[in-house]
Formats: structure tokens, sequence, C-alpha cells
């Protein structure tokens, strides 16, 4: 299993684990996020360009608003488009960050890491 290696910026120290999900550095703290990659149902406004922004969606019967869209990134892997938005919400009572992604082609929503 790889090593991860991050530095926390409130403190700079560094964290250095076996993690089999993904760190992601939010504002001044590590963020451990999961990798999902599981289809849901999204409701969606697209802008005049055709650009889609999630306004929230349904995974495993819960019903989550996407409150901030934190960065919209786009990937091409083997050929497949995919818009990749960096979200947060509450979550359970607790702020969660998020990453969904639309597969441009099939105009799929997927919940990418939570």
């Amino acid at each position: 299993m790889p090593m991860t290696n991050a530095q926390c910026a409130e403190t700079n120290f560094y964290i250095l684990e076996d993690v089999p999900s993904a760190l992601q550095v939010i504002g001044r703290s590590v963020v451990k996020m999961k990798v999902v990659m599981s289809p849901i149902e999204m409701i969606a406004w697209f802008d005049l360009p055709g650009t889609p922004r999630p306004i929230r969606f349904r995974h495993e019967g819960n019903v989550v608003k996407v409150e901030m869209i934190v960065r919209i990134s786009e990937e091409k892997i083997v050929g497949n488009r995919m818009k990749i938005y960096e979200c947060q919400s509450e979550i359970h009572g607790q702020m969660r960050h998020f990453e969904l992604k639309y597969e441009l082609n099939t105009c799929k929503w997927f919940l990418y890491k939570i």
C-alpha cells in the first residue's frame, strides 16, 4: 500500500500514513476522503453555455443539497470527458467535502469521493 505524505497548513506538521482513500487539502486542513464512485440521482441546472451546476442529489436514500461548489475542473480518461465538482455541504450535522463527476457523453452523475 502506498504511503501518503500531506502537510497540514495550520500546524506545518506532516502527516504520514497508509491510506487507501484520497487526501485533499481544503483551506487550512487536510481532509481524508474515501473514493466511492457510485451512480447518483441528480437535480441540476444548466447555464447558457451548457455547463451543468448540481443542486441536490440522492445517495443511499439520503437527499444532499449542494451548498457550495469549491472548484470545477475537467478530465479526460481514455477519451471519456468528465466534469469534476469539488463541493461542500452539511451532511448529518457536519460540514463535509465531496467530489461529484458528470460524464459528458452519457449525461450520468457519480458521487466520486466523500
